[in-house]
């Protein structure tokens, strides 16, 4: 039985063109990228701004140590984007190789971030590359099958990446880049990764409408699931904030949200010196 029943949810904000991510600055604003290049900001009562349009599919964002907003965008590269909508393409190579499918990224406290490259569906191309905050771009480890959502360990000692066609977690041990297989068999096509204080992982599950907690040890559990796929419908990603975790609903308009009696781990941006 999940453990967040789905009549804990409800619809926190609406209108948004199929949130793939979703992301907090630290003015507790939450930030989302549509399917047609829209980047929107949605104040605490849920009331949607677009600030931007990058003119095709939004895939993960994150904001770096100083708050700047970056964007997976597969047709773009990607973009930092700026508050007044202003953007600039930051990479669009790593290691001289284009970035096929830039979907997700991660930062670390000094303002680097792991980025996945999704690579091609099926086609166990993908790869996991870091950059450096001047745009140097470099490959960690690779070919997987569709790399996709990434979490960063709060001591920045283990990163997580989910390889979607495979349906499996694989973890990394940093700084080398060692890699073992962490989770298999993760429902129907994990997508979204997110750590909470305790370090256990959360994991949305795009084609299975479902959320799951994998422990430190790798004992997993399903947190939330919408039989129904209304409240949570081809979840993509999630965030942690103030008492409660957001859902962004891929396959609607909507991003959902329900309390939680735990603590989400602080994401770069959000951390206190």
């Amino acid at each position: 039985m999940p453990q967040i029943g789905i009549d804990q949810f409800e619809i926190f904000a609406t209108g948004i063109d199929h949130p793939e991510c979703v992301a907090f600055d630290r003015e507790g604003l939450l930030w989302a990228g549509g399917e047609a290049g829209q980047v929107y900001r949605i104040d605490p009562g849920g009331r949607v701004e677009q600030v931007a349009a990058l003119g095709s599919f939004n895939g993960g964002l994150a904001f770096s140590p100083a708050d700047e907003l970056y964007v997976c965008n597969p047709a773009m590269g990607i973009v930092r984007v700026g508050r007044d909508g202003r953007h600039e393409v930051f990479a669009t190579h790593a290691a001289g190789q284009k970035l096929i499918c830039p979907n997700f990224i991660v930062f670390d406290a000094a303002g680097n971030f792991f980025v996945t490259d999704s690579g091609d569906w099926m086609k166990g191309n993908g790869r996991l590359c870091r950059f450096t905050p001047d745009g140097a771009g470099q490959t960690v480890a690779g070919p997987f099958g569709y790399a996709n959502g990434l979490a960063l360990s709060a001591d920045e000692q283990t990163l997580f990446m989910v390889e979607s066609d495979g349906e499996r977690i694989v973890r990394f041990d940093l700084p080398g880049g060692t890699h073992s297989r962490f989770a298999e068999g993760v429902e129907r096509l994990p997508d979204g990764l997110a750590l909470d204080a305790a370090q256990n992982l959360y994991v949305t599950c795009y084609a299975s409408d479902d959320i799951h907690r994998i422990t430190p040890a790798g004992q997993r559990e399903q947190v939330a699931h919408d039989r129904w796929a209304i409240k949570i419908s081809r979840p993509t990603n999630l965030a942690f904030h103030d008492g409660w975790m957001y859902v962004a609903n891929l396959g609607r308009q909507t991003i959902a949200r329900a309390r939680i009696d735990f603590a989400g781990q602080p994401l770069a941006n959000l951390r206190r010196s």
